[in-house]
């Protein structure tokens, strides 16, 4: 288990203020937030790389605050890879190992085993300006694992592949978390990796933890405006409640319960807005007309912006339903979303 208390770090002008995680043996933890946030920060503390000015970081009850990083049973892979451009990949992999006492006869079984499972023997003997990005990330992913870390750190490790190597080392890493038992903490900045990878997670604002939980928790009940944004819900209004009645200028929306303050927030998945033609017969209580003033393509969805009163509504739709619905700038639309699609904060 790792554990963070009340952990300050002052980095010029930045500053981490009173970070408190606690993440489970074993899990898939990742720390998410804007660029900027302090993600990276908080990662190099728990690694030993920055000092720290208040509070401590224990693994298994052990408190490694002041330990140097080779110490702290700690793996860390960075964005950039920081391979080292004059070593083999067979260099780069078993370069940690001289900060380690290691059974030569069981490291290099394990040698064996990790660059077979990763599928990069056949790259030992080459430098890393020969790989391309895909294969350096199996190397340096091999390095981190190489040393037995209690605990592996990765720096947003899918951010510099294209999408197909996205999908792979995703299922990678989830893989390797499966069977190894090492608990992984990751930074990103995508959601989506989040919610296939994570069972807990945490989102940073500003050098402080603004929310932490269950990842499918964050995604259905975020609790603020920032966070609701941060996950993708997109409609976010500042409201007036009374009863289950939230109003926006001149729109009155029915939300699932009564809000405790007057004033607040309310948001709603994109996906969760259905539009149509002509007014649905159903259940539904929130149903507005409205008018298209944007469409803007997203790959395999279009994102289509509906100005209804005074407020523009967005909302996900297939390009064959697009094409099939006739959507186009000025065409007027319904707009309906359930009363439980309300995220009301």
């Amino acid at each position: 288990m790792i554990e963070i208390n009340g952990l300050g770090v002052e980095r010029g002008e930045f500053r981490l203020k009173d970070i408190n995680l606690t993440i489970d043996d074993g899990g898939f933890f990742v720390l998410m937030g804007p660029t900027g946030s302090g993600k990276t920060v908080l990662l190099e503390a728990m690694a030993g790389l920055v000092p720290t000015s208040d509070g401590n970081i224990a693994i298994d009850g052990r408190d490694i605050t002041r330990l140097p990083p080779e110490r702290r049973s700690i793996g860390i892979m960075y964005q950039d890879y920081a391979l080292f451009p004059h070593l083999t990949v067979a260099g780069n992999i078993t370069y940690g190992l001289r900060y380690h006492r290691h059974d030569k006869k069981i490291t290099d079984k394990r040698f064996r085993q990790l660059v077979d499972d990763l599928g990069i023997r056949h790259l030992l003997n080459r430098r890393p300006g020969t790989l391309s990005g895909g294969e350096m990330q199996r190397t340096a992913l091999a390095r981190a694992l190489l040393v037995e870390p209690r605990v592996i750190i990765l720096d947003e490790p899918l951010s510099a592949l294209d999408q197909r190597f996205r999908e792979e080392i995703r299922l990678l890493l989830k893989q390797i978390h499966a069977t190894t038992g090492i608990t992984f903490f990751m930074v990103t900045h995508d959601f989506s990796e989040a919610l296939t990878l994570a069972t807990g997670a945490a989102i940073m604002n500003s050098g402080t933890i603004v929310r932490t939980g269950a990842i499918r928790d964050i995604f259905q009940r975020p609790g603020s405006s920032f966070v609701a944004d941060f996950v993708g819900m997109k409609n976010i209004f500042p409201a007036t409640f009374s009863g289950t009645t939230a109003t926006l200028g001149s729109l009155r929306i029915e939300i699932p319960h009564a809000h405790h303050k007057a004033g607040g927030y309310i948001a709603i998945r994109p996906e969760d807005i259905v539009i149509s033609l002509k007014p649905l017969e159903s259940s539904i209580r929130n149903s507005f007309a409205g008018s298209i003033n944007g469409i803007v393509d997203q790959g395999f969805l279009y994102e289509v912006y509906i100005s209804v009163k005074d407020a523009t509504f967005i909302s996900l739709v297939t390009k064959g339903s697009a094409v099939d619905l006739g959507l186009d700038i000025g065409t007027a639309i319904q707009v309906c979303f359930k009363t439980s699609a309300v995220h009301i904060f």
